[in-house]
């Protein structure tokens, strides 16, 4: 590969980055110079592939022109290739298929994916900001998503809570939207992708650390309030889910020695009283105060484990 080559390339890239909605490589926050020569690095060293690449376009090419546009084609499948990997990538099949077997959405095609109601007018497209979308979609209350698998179907209660929001961003946004938005706004009204949140278990000087002081409470929690609703979810627990609601993170053969049980049992028990939880809080914007009132109740010791 030669240096004009190599500047086509470069060229290339940066335009099909700067009109489009493929995300950048993860250790750049946005598309620029570099981000694109990581991109290409990562396009060229594929074991086999880059020097076949290279040879495909090259014997296929007839003139500068049509070279140039199997160098195009070739990135952006290549970034299609990358974006289908990622966890939104994922996201985003799950609901366009949802969203293509339904009469009353419509795919506008486009070299970014567009979504709109069947009902709205042709061109008619969103000029606002992502942001709004959000908005839109936390307003939507009565759905949560309690189960998130990463593989095989998605649960009915999910698809039910996708496409109620999904719906409602559409009608406010009287327009087409871009999938990637839409699944933006889905990733922050779900919080699915959220990274996990971890909470120390000591404190410096190694004592066990108390989850329910109210240091860790935030600011404008009503105490009543919170106590209230911690006082229903508990009173519709079993036994064993109250010997478990300390612990949530065990693994199965250790809540089977808590329960005394067999470790598809606990694992129930588990399963259960996650999901139970998760619906209960899934709207609630008091949850560490309620999560804190509920282990507060747990004063009774657990059984002593069956050796």
């Amino acid at each position: 590969m030669g240096g004009q080559t190599l500047e086509l390339l470069r060229r290339l890239g940066r335009q099909v980055t700067r009109t489009s909605s493929f995300p950048p490589p993860q250790v750049h926050g946005h598309w620029s110079d570099d981000a694109v020569d990581d991109l290409l690095t990562d396009m060229l060293s594929r074991q086999g592939a880059g020097q076949r690449f290279f040879m495909t376009c090259f014997f296929k090419a007839v003139d500068e022109a049509s070279l140039e546009r199997l160098f195009l084609t070739s990135i952006r499948n290549f970034l299609i290739d990358q974006a289908k990997m990622t966890d939104r990538g994922k996201l985003r099949r799950r609901f366009s298929a949802r969203l293509a077997a339904d009469d009353r959405f419509w795919k506008v095609p486009g070299p970014s994916p567009r979504w709109t109601l069947t009902s709205r007018p042709d061109g008619a497209v969103w000029q606002g900001g992502l942001d709004e979308l959000v908005e839109v979609a936390w307003r939507v209350r009565g759905v949560g998503i309690t189960r998130w698998n990463h593989s095989g179907p998605t649960p009915a209660g999910t698809v039910h809570a996708l496409m109620t929001v999904l719906t409602a961003i559409l009608e406010h946004a009287e327009g087409s939207v871009r999938e990637e938005d839409l699944a933006r706004a889905l990733e922050a009204r779900f919080e699915l992708l959220a990274p996990a949140q971890f909470v120390a278990l000591h404190t410096d000087d190694g004592t066990l650390r108390d989850p329910t002081t109210s240091a860790q409470i935030p600011p404008g929690t009503v105490p009543g309030e919170s106590e209230a609703q911690a006082g229903e979810i508990w009173s519709s627990l079993s036994r064993d889910e109250r010997i478990l609601l300390p612990y949530l993170g065990q693994r199965p053969d250790e809540a089977a020695l808590l329960l005394g049980t067999g470790p598809v049992q606990a694992t129930a028990v588990l399963e259960g009283l996650r999901e139970r939880l998760r619906l209960a809080l899934s709207d609630d914007d008091q949850q560490i105060a309620v999560m804190g009132a509920l282990l507060r109740r747990c004063e009774d010791p657990p059984p002593a484990p069956v050796e």
